[in-house]
């Protein structure tokens, strides 16, 4: 069995050792003077998306603890992205997987976990996720991967190529080396438990930002210091924002957070579209439109410096959604106010 074990390690560290890191790349908004706003491209992964680096962590801390076996069923509670990482690392390891899904992911998201030979289960909404991945592990025998508990304790936050180290060597050529603020949106919480605590460890001035959407707790908890909170209601930015505080989720290591309607997020871009020519996921929207409140209020301040976020998947995921004027309309609402805002940037 051990023996196992070590060939799934050596095969998920290979597989690491072939991908280059991701691109960091500078957006050209000459009406912001004196600030520098970069996208650190996660969608070049493999599986096409930040959740990649995640998936790959939960695997080897699942398989260092002795949770995965040779016969071992993964199970995992996602909204797609998560999902679609942990199906190939459960091939390339060659276990099955399952995932909890809400009715509501985007269809090529659930193409995408099915070609990577992974199953689906689906559920009414977000909040039944979790309970139904744990009775579904329950009844078969199998792991439940839980990235909303282990995301921020899978990754090594001191270094080891994570997100945060990478983001600071790219950045060290730059005009603002040391970035002035990190802005980054929460789904598990564990990539801002990552920033914020590589920040703290290294003793960067950086601070972070947490960027939340309508219909997540995390902002509420956030300045409310309540991790009871709830919701009923399921994001409409997919891949972010919780009905409910997940463990993860680490308020200590955040400066500050921001709410952003969902139309801002979408009409965000759409906006980026047209300024960079591609499409990118509407978590990628939060992100931005969170760095040019924060651009703006530098510029109040008189202050100049860099900030870096991330573009966390392709948009090519959400053709049949937040791509659609139509669906847009019935499920986000007007997001013109926010277009005719965005002009001001290009």
């Amino acid at each position: 069995m051990k023996s196992w074990v070590s060939n799934a390690i050596a095969k998920i560290n290979a597989d690491a050792h072939r991908s280059a890191d991701t691109h960091l790349f500078k957006i050209s908004l000459p009406r912001l003077e004196g600030i520098d706003i970069y996208l650190k491209d996660e969608s070049t992964h493999p599986t096409g998306s930040l959740k990649h680096r995640l998936a790959r962590s939960l695997f080897l801390y699942a398989l260092c603890n002795g949770k995965i076996k040779q016969d071992t069923t993964i199970i995992e509670a996602s909204s797609g992205s998560t999902a679609v990482s942990e199906a190939y690392f459960a091939r390339m390891i060659g276990v099955p997987f399952i995932a909890v899904i809400p009715k509501s992911t985007a269809p090529s998201k659930i193409r995408q976990i099915e070609f990577y030979g992974g199953q689906t289960h689906f559920v009414a909404s977000a909040p039944e996720m979790h309970d139904a991945a744990v009775n579904l592990a329950q009844s078969i025998g199998g792991y439940f991967m839980d990235q909303f508990t282990f995301a921020e304790r899978a990754t090594d936050w001191r270094g080891n190529n994570n997100i945060a180290e990478s983001i600071f060597r790219q950045m060290e050529h730059e005009a603002y080396p040391i970035p002035a603020m990190l802005v980054m949106s929460a789904g598990t919480g564990g990539s801002s438990a990552t920033l914020g605590r590589y920040i703290r460890y290294k003793g960067y001035e950086t601070e972070l930002t947490v960027v939340d959407p309508e219909r997540s707790v995390f902002y509420d908890s956030f300045h409310t210091h309540d991790r009871g909170l709830t919701s009923s209601y399921s994001s409409r930015i997919e891949g972010i924002g919780r009905p409910k505080v997940e463990h993860s989720f680490q308020p200590d290591v955040i400066d500050r957070m921001i709410r952003v309607p969902d139309a801002a997020s979408v009409a965000t871009i759409l906006w980026l579209e047209e300024l960079i020519g591609r499409k990118v996921g509407p978590s990628t929207g939060t992100n931005l439109w969170g760095a040019l409140q924060i651009a703006n209020e530098m510029i109040a301040a008189g202050r100049k410096g860099s900030i870096v976020t991330l573009l966390c998947d392709s948009g090519e995921r959400y053709l049949e959604t937040y791509y659609q004027a139509e669906w847009v309309h019935d499920h986000i609402g007007d997001i013109e106010p926010y277009l005719a805002e965005l002009t001001k940037y290009a």
